[in-house]
């Protein structure tokens, strides 16, 4: 969509909503990989305005997912976590116009830390906030089979060498890897307990901000209902540095002391279920399927290739670490439990 075309709608929005009148141009700010945001000032203050990506709002299912995390948000807003919330008007947080689809935030400063300035204290904070979530409503749930992955990876290859696409030759010389990754995952998603609770599995670095040392989790479209045990050790990876493929022990293990202080049931056999650090292997295919076409321009092909690249680099690094971040879940958790 054409700025100029955003701008417009961004800017009716803002009086449709009751949110004034711009009295500066609107400015783009760096957010996530998926949907795009705006800082916006008016004459009744600043504002976060965040275009959800359109190609996403036309998936099966999708506005019965926002609604439920709206509501999930709501709730944490009762619990004191500290959030950034959508703004609601009229009792609605997801506003539409002109079939496009946005959420209004108040502008929250602070900053974002970078993936390779995170401290130990930061990664202990931010375990106690997911900890806190976590401690909500658990809950014991009958068994049930897991939802695998069933991603097509010989497909996706076949078609970017159709096409000439650029990703065909690193997913081609990594086939075996991600098949081999997806496998891991699938096997630890069958082994995990059988517990529900809220959840934000999106919580990583890149959103949560800081203000003057205090964090304020931000970009709440995935808060669900989902396993504590698999959001604990993903976010616990990411906050120890396997993103950007510098792990650091000493934080996942903080990040695990700031958690169990708040929500601990028990559980200790994080080794036992590690390939869920693998879920990568899906936003990989998203990115796939970005970088073949399934996108709303060139800008957001050009970063799913990008994210193709850096997401195989990633799991390539996962699979390099397996065996010490095992060692390390094995040898360290169970002395947390006496602290």
């Amino acid at each position: 969509m054409k700025d100029n075309v955003i701008d417009k709608r961004i800017a009716d929005l803002m009086i449709k909503c009751g949110f004034g009148t711009l009295i500066c141009p609107i400015e783009p700010v760096s957010g996530g990989f998926m949907h795009r945001m705006y800082k916006v000032k008016t004459d009744s203050g600043i504002y976060a305005v965040k275009h959800l990506n359109p190609e996403v709002m036309r998936r099966e299912g999708v506005h019965d997912n926002y609604e439920r995390a709206e509501k999930i948000e709501s709730l944490l807003e009762k619990q004191d976590i500290p959030i950034v919330p959508a703004l609601a008007v009229h009792g609605k947080k997801m506003q539409n116009i002109d079939e496009s689809y946005f959420y209004i935030f108040r502008w929250q400063d602070g900053h974002i830390t970078g993936w390779n300035h995170i401290s130990k204290e930061k990664s202990t904070t931010v375990g106690n906030i997911l900890g806190r979530i976590h401690a909500i409503a658990p809950r014991n749930i009958p068994h049930e089979e897991p939802e695998l992955s069933n991603i097509p990876w010989q497909k996706y290859v076949q078609r970017a060498e159709d096409e000439k696409n650029e990703i065909a030759s690193v997913l081609s010389d990594n086939l075996q890897l991600l098949i081999n990754a997806e496998k891991e995952l699938n096997t630890a998603r069958a082994s995990l307990p059988d517990i529900l609770c809220i959840s934000n599995g999106d919580m990583d670095p890149k959103n949560v901000m800081w203000d003057k040392g205090n964090p304020w989790v931000i970009d709440l479209e995935c808060l669900d209902y989902g396993n504590p045990i698999s959001h604990a050790l993903q976010l616990a990876l990411q906050w120890s540095g396997i993103t950007t493929c510098n792990m650091d022990i000493e934080k996942m293990t903080a990040f695990f002391d700031g958690y169990l202080a708040a929500y601990d049931n028990g559980f200790r056999a994080y080794s036992s279920v590690f390939g869920v650090a693998y879920t990568w292997v899906e936003w990989l295919e998203y990115s796939i399927q970005r970088s073949l076409g399934t996108c709303i321009d060139e800008a957001e092909q050009s970063l799913g290739i990008s994210e193709v690249r850096n997401t195989i680099r990633r799991i390539s690094y996962i699979q390099s670490m397996e065996t010490e971040i095992r060692k390390a879940l094995d040898s360290r958790l169970p002395d947390m439990k006496s602290r």
